[in-house]
């Protein structure tokens, strides 16, 4: 039986994010995401101007009239999150944790999923795959998907992004929408991601917090690796060592920034500190821009 906190915490998600798809994410997500095909839909008779190719051979010499085939967008799609439930996701120096916010993005997503009657899926992973739930469509399944994420406790604290691209290329072989939601602290997956992207539609989210791209003058601090559970005591007022600090932050920036573009996968970077409504927005806008 889930405890009664477990299920308060759960339900307030659920009330914050079906408003936030009702009042602001509404037409967004449907205009956004189309079918990946079409499919048969009824047949009519031909008219002039219409494509022969269309013509329905059976149909035409069972009437002695042609008839053409009628297609519609083939509109379910399937939804997948890959989260990341490693170490590092469990830092937050405001308000919510990195995994809490991931929870919430893939809450309002998969309402939005499900509103358009979308299945959607999961997939936990650490430097392995924690849990895997198949596509579905419910708000039973999309509150299970965000009880998972909030509560779940990994078995690992590293992280393997190839690995986890590589698990649901071999599960989901229908084209899908795959969002990657991680830090990307990790390294090893470019051929993974260019091979997944090439399959399915992936959209990364990168979620950071703050306190990790800035370190401000305080003098000697301690910072603990959530994910090695290595700790490292230096000294913030010292100007060679924050500039290499700055210096390989932004080495890394750099890096992942290209990665995502030679892969051809579009990123939505969501400050944990901050709303993620308006980053959502912004890509909602830029990817209706590109398929007007």
């Amino acid at each position: 039986m889930i405890p009664r906190e477990v299920m308060n915490q759960i339900r307030k998600i659920e009330i914050r994010t079906k408003r936030l798809v009702n009042d602001t994410f509404a037409g967004q997500y449907s205009s956004v995401f189309k079918g990946h095909g079409m499919e048969f839909s009824d047949v009519r008779e031909y008219q002039p101007g219409d494509d022969i190719r269309s013509i329905d051979w059976n149909v035409t010499a069972r009437f002695g009239h042609p008839y053409i085939k009628k297609f519609v967008e083939e509109r379910e799609l399937t939804l997948i999150f890959l989260v990341d439930m490693s170490g590092s996701t469990d830092f937050g120096t405001k308000l919510k944790t990195k995994a809490a916010v991931a929870a919430e993005i893939t809450a309002a997503l998969s309402f939005s999923a499900v509103r358009n009657n979308d299945k959607v899926g999961l997939l936990v992973f650490t430097d392995k795959i924690e849990k895997y739930i198949p596509p579905k469509k419910s708000r039973a399944h999309i509150l299970r998907l965000i009880r998972e994420i909030l509560f779940y406790k990994p078995q690992s604290t590293g992280t393997n992004i190839r690995q986890a691209l590589e698990y649901i290329n071999d599960v989901q072989k229908r084209k899908s929408i795959i969002f990657l939601i991680s830090d990307f602290n990790d390294d090893g997956f470019e051929k993974a991601l260019k091979v997944t992207s090439y399959r399915h539609d992936v959209i990364a989210i990168r979620i950071f917090d703050e306190k990790e791209e800035s370190i401000p003058s305080i003098g000697n601090i301690e910072l603990k690796d959530n994910e090695s559970g290595e700790v490292l005591v230096i000294n913030t007022n010292d100007a060679v060592l924050m500039s290499k600090f700055k210096e390989k932050k932004d080495n890394r920036a750099a890096y992942i920034k290209d990665l995502f573009k030679t892969a051809e996968v579009d990123v939505i970077p969501l400050n944990a500190g901050e709303s993620y409504v308006k980053p959502l927005l912004n890509f909602f806008k830029v990817r209706e821009r590109r398929y007007r």
